[in-house]
This record gives structure tokens, C-alpha cells and sequence, in this order.
């Protein structure tokens, strides 16, 4: 070939390269990481994506609060939540961890993975009307939300949804899960959670907790660990008056075990905590009870002491069978671990608490909180209007309290728990006043105060990688020399029918209380409920 004709080949070679390159597609750069210098402005921006859904926050809460289902049979509350986020994009798998009323709501895609929990369940006996200062039950004799679990799914909802919007404005990868605490009051649900792998993938766990402030904590917390087990004795009817000496009293035996762990209290630390109810002590006096139930929650501070009251109480469960002559076998219902939260994320979440501050509660607001708390003869302090500072670890030695079986959690992964400020100080807990606030504009108030402070902080976890890593090293440092063993073997189910009968008598009452929102403003506005009513 020619000089010449090697030119115009190169030439014509050159032309077609030029016109491959116009006609590719033209590929965006990846979108930069946020940096520091933005996260300010990202932060205020979902501050006010929280703020705008204050309307979905008081249906939300006010919604659950009508349906006032016990645990294991949260089946109305969990249809609502779960429709809710799939209308918003989440993907929901429904019967989670051999749970019907446990779910999983995922949106997001890659790496980290941030799981937003809190409490759906209520307490039985604890109906009462919100927003009125004295005794009223809805319905008498039924449950209600006398702790304030309506409220919790509220402020993770919302803070979703506002992380959801900046992270697809913003190239924010991740993961979000949403998941219910299922049966919390008999610490029963979680364990089969952590069972099911739910958390298995997950970077880090923001848990919510009602309180009457907006506060975290980092270290062991106050309260305790605990053991949920049933007693069950067997026995032989007989005619209680014909041939009494034929029959073997199950009674007998679950109220020697009773009798027998009163006397034994008194020697064990003063840390634990333990309490028992008989749930099934027979049929009718004239027959000896053939059957009989004791049911325990055995509490301590920390594993070891657990594990140790566990096999007292097991010895004693023996020794009442022996004294009876009686058999008896036990069942597992729940456990919680004590509480250990991860300080890096604490710190964190707790400088996000100081940006947003408590609620600017209302004259009306205040009002209420002090006739709630005259109510019960408590001390009138009204409202927190001071936050809190960060705890750290509580070592008191004279410790114990309460349990939540979030701390099998929090023993499996690095967790924090925001405590927002939907109710009022100084009640009993476990209360029909402790429901008083929580279909009122305190609880919404505190339900938005708290999302904000949660999407925040999952922000935080999303754009510094360091803050999960620290968060890991902690947790690593915290299981060094002690690690979370379940008590729940491997054949062990959820107790799914547990409450059944008792939603079965009350719910067709209920029904009728439940919140419509399309055609009320507020819970209060279709009870006819002017706000504050002392």
C-alpha cells in the first residue's frame, strides 16, 4: 500500500473512532460522599423532613394506641405498620422468627446496615381514655397502652422516611431495617428475632424507648437482666371431700414452690428482683387440681447471678414436686440480658439530643402533666423542660429494676437507645395513668422530638465510617470477658398463643374505639375529648 493510502486509511480510521465516542453513552460520575463540612446542612434538612410528617406521627401514634393488643397478638398494629411502609417503599417479610405479628421493613441497598427497633405490645387491665386526668377505661377490664409502646414505630417511621428522602437526594448508601418489638412485656419476642438472623447483617441498632425525656446512655444500664419460665405441676383429681387421700394436689406443689422461694428471697442479693402469679390453679375447689401453673420472672444484674437464681428456682420448683407428690417440668417464655449500650454511638446520638433539644411544651401541655401526676399523688413537676446529661454506666450496688430483651440484642451487636419524651414523670409505670398522655399532643411532641434525633444520628452512622468502627471496637471490648449465651434452646418456640383468649373476649369491644383518621383529626376529636380535661 502506498504512503498515500496509508494516510487516508488512518484518516478514515480516526473519523470512525470520533463518531464511536459521540455515539457511547455518557456515563455520570458516582456522586461524592457527603463530607463533614455538609453534614450540618444535611442534618437540618432531616430535622425539617421530620418536622413535616408531625400530621403522620400523631396518626401513627394515636392509631396503635387505639388497638391496645397484648403481646404475641398484635395483629391489627402490625397490618397498619407494615401497610404503612410498603405504601413508602419498604420491602416487608411478614412472620418473622415463627412470630405472625413480627415483620421486617427494608429500604436501601449496600452497606451499612442500621436497624431501627421499638416496642408495639401493651398491658393487660391498662384501657383508659387519653387526655382526661382521671380513671376511665375505654373498655373496662381490657388492655391499653399504660407504658407507651404506641408510640415508639412513630418515631422510627418518621425518621425513616426523612432518611429515605435525603439518602436518594443525597447518593447516600445503606441500609434501613424497621422491626417491631413483639411481646416485650413477657421479654419474649427478641431472642426469637436474634434466632430468626434478623440482625445478622446489620452494622448497628437504634432502639426507642417512651421516657419523659429525651436522653441516651451508654454502659450497663439501670435494671436487669431475667429468666420468664412456667412451672407446671401434675398431679391426680380426687374428690376433695369423698377420698381426698387418692388425689395428689398440683396446687399444693406450685404453692410450696412459691412458699418455698419466698423463704429463700431473703438470702439472695439485694440486686435481684423476682415475682410469680399462679395462672392455673385448678378447676373448682371440690376436686383436687390435677394441674397447676406457676409462672416466674427471675431477675439479676448480670448473667452469672441469672444463671444462678435460674437453678435455685429450679431446685425449689423440684423439692415442692418431692413435698407433693407431684411432678413438675418447666417452660421457657422469654429472657432478656441485661443492658450494655455501645458508648461511641451514645455519644454521638447524645450530641444530636443537644441540637434538637426538648419539646416547647404548651401551658395546656404542663397543665395536664401536673393534674396526671395529682392524679396519682405523685410530685407535681409538670413536664422535663431540662435535658438530661449523657449516662454512663450505673453501678449501683443496690442496683436492679426492670428488664427489656433488647439487651440480648445489644449483646449481639452494637446498640443504642434513645428514650424521647412522650410521657409523664413520676408515674407508677405499668399504669392506666402512664396511658393518659399517650394520644395526646404531648406524646406527638415527643414523637417528633425523638425521630429527629434518630434520623440524625443514623445519619451520622451512614457518613463516618469511623463512628461504626469505634462502635465495633467497644462492643468487641464489651464481650471480651462476657458474652450473651440464650437460655432458649433450640426447640423452643414463641408462646404465639399466649394472650389469645384474652383479645378474643376484648377485642369485638375494642373495635369500636379504634382510631379513623379519615374522618378525625385526632384520637381526642373522636372521643370527644377536649384537650386538656382535668
Amino acid at each position: 500500500m502506498s504512503r498515500l493510502a496509508l494516510m487516508a486509511a488512518a484518516a478514515l480510521a480516526g473519523v470512525l473512532l470520533a463518531s464511536a465516542v459521540l455515539a457511547a453513552p455518557v456515563v455520570p460520575a458516582a456522586p461524592a460522599a457527603p463530607t463533614a463540612e455538609r453534614l450540618p446542612a444535611m442534618k437540618a434538612e432531616l430535622a425539617a423532613g421530620v418536622e413535616q410528617r408531625r400530621k403522620l406521627g400523631q396518626e401513627i401514634v394515636d392509631s396503635v394506641f387505639s388497638f391496645g393488643e397484648l403481646g404475641f397478638q398484635e395483629f391489627e398494629t402490625s397490618k397498619y405498620l407494615t401497610a404503612l411502609l410498603e405504601k413508602n417503599g419498604f420491602v416487608v417479610k411478614r412472620g418473622v422468627g415463627g412470630m405472625p405479628t413480627a415483620w421486617t421493613a427494608t429500604w436501601g441497598s449496600g452497606g451499612p446496615v442500621i436497624a431501627l427497633g421499638s416496642d408495639i405490645d401493651c398491658l393487660p387491665k391498662a384501657s383508659q381514655k387519653p387526655g382526661v386526668a382521671h380513671r376511665e377505661p375505654l373498655v373496662e377490664g381490657a388492655p391499653g397502652h399504660g407504658e407507651g409502646h404506641n408510640s415508639g414505630q412513630a418515631v422510627n417511621i418518621l425518621a425513616a422516611l426523612a432518611l429515605k428522602d435525603l439518602m436518594q437526594k443525597e447518593h447516600i448508601p445503606g441500609t434501613l431495617v424497621l422491626w417491631p418489638g413483639v411481646a416485650e412485656e413477657l421479654v419474649a419476642g427478641k431472642t426469637f428475632l436474634i434466632r430468626a438472623g434478623v440482625f445478622k447483617n446489620v452494622d448497628a441498632v437504634v432502639f426507642t424507648h417512651v421516657g419523659d425525656n429525651l436522653e441516651t446512655s451508654w454502659g450497663p444500664y439501670k435494671g436487669s437482666g431475667m429468666v420468664s419460665v412456667k412451672y407446671m405441676f401434675h398431679g391426680e383429681a380426687a374428690h376433695a371431700a369423698g377420698a381426698p387421700w387418692l388425689g395428689r394436689s398440683a396446687l399444693d406443689g406450685a404453692m410450696m414452690m412459691g412458699m418455698g422461694w419466698d423463704m429463700r428471697r431473703e438470702h439472695l442479693r439485694p440486686q435481684q428482683r423476682s415475682h410469680y402469679v399462679i395462672t392455673d390453679g385448678g378447676d373448682q375447689p371440690n376436686v383436687v387440681p390435677p394441674e397447676a401453673a406457676i409462672w416466674f420472672y427471675v431477675r439479676e444484674t448480670d448473667f452469672s447471678h441469672i444463671a444462678h437464681n435460674f437453678s435455685i428456682a429450679n431446685d425449689i420448683a423440684d423439692a415442692a414436686a418431692k413435698m407433693t407428690n407431684t411432678t413438675v417440668t418447666r417452660e421457657i417464655i422469654g429472657e432478656a440480658a441485661p443492658r450494655y449500650f455501645n458508648k461511641p454511638l451514645a455519644e454521638a446520638m447524645d450530641a444530636n439530643i443537644r441540637q434538637v433539644g426538648l419539646p416547647k411544651w404548651t401551658d395546656d401541655e404542663q397543665a395536664f402533666a401536673k393534674a396526671v401526676q395529682r392524679t396519682v399523688h405523685a410530685k407535681e413537676d409538670g413536664l422535663a423542660t431540662e435535658l438530661s446529661p449523657l449516662a454512663g454506666p450505673n453501678v449501683d450496688p443496690a442496683g436492679g429494676g426492670g428488664s427489656d430483651d433488647v439487651g440480648n440484642i445489644a449483646w449481639t451487636l452494637p446498640t443504642v437507645m434513645l428514650v424521647y419524651p412522650s410521657n409523664i414523670p413520676n408515674l407508677p409505670g405499668h399504669h392506666w395513668s402512664n396511658a393518659m398522655a399517650m394520644a395526646t399532643p404531648i406524646a406527638h411532641d415527643g414523637v417528633v422530638a425523638g425521630g429527629k434525633v434518630v434520623a440524625m444520628t443514623v445519619l451520622d452512622m451512614l457518613t463516618q465510617p469511623a463512628l461504626l468502627e469505634q462502635s465495633k471496637a467497644f462492643f468487641k471490648e464489651q464481650t471480651k470477658e462476657e458474652q450473651y449465651v440464650s437460655s432458649i434452646g433450640p426447640d423452643d418456640k414463641p408462646q404465639i398463643e399466649m394472650n389469645a383468649e384474652i383479645m378474643a373476649k376484648y377485642r369485638p369491644l375494642m373495635r369500636p374505639f379504634y382510631y379513623d383518621p379519615k374522618r378525625y383529626s385526632t384520637y381526642l376529636d373522636q372521643l370527644g375529648v377536649k384537650f386538656p380535661t382535668f
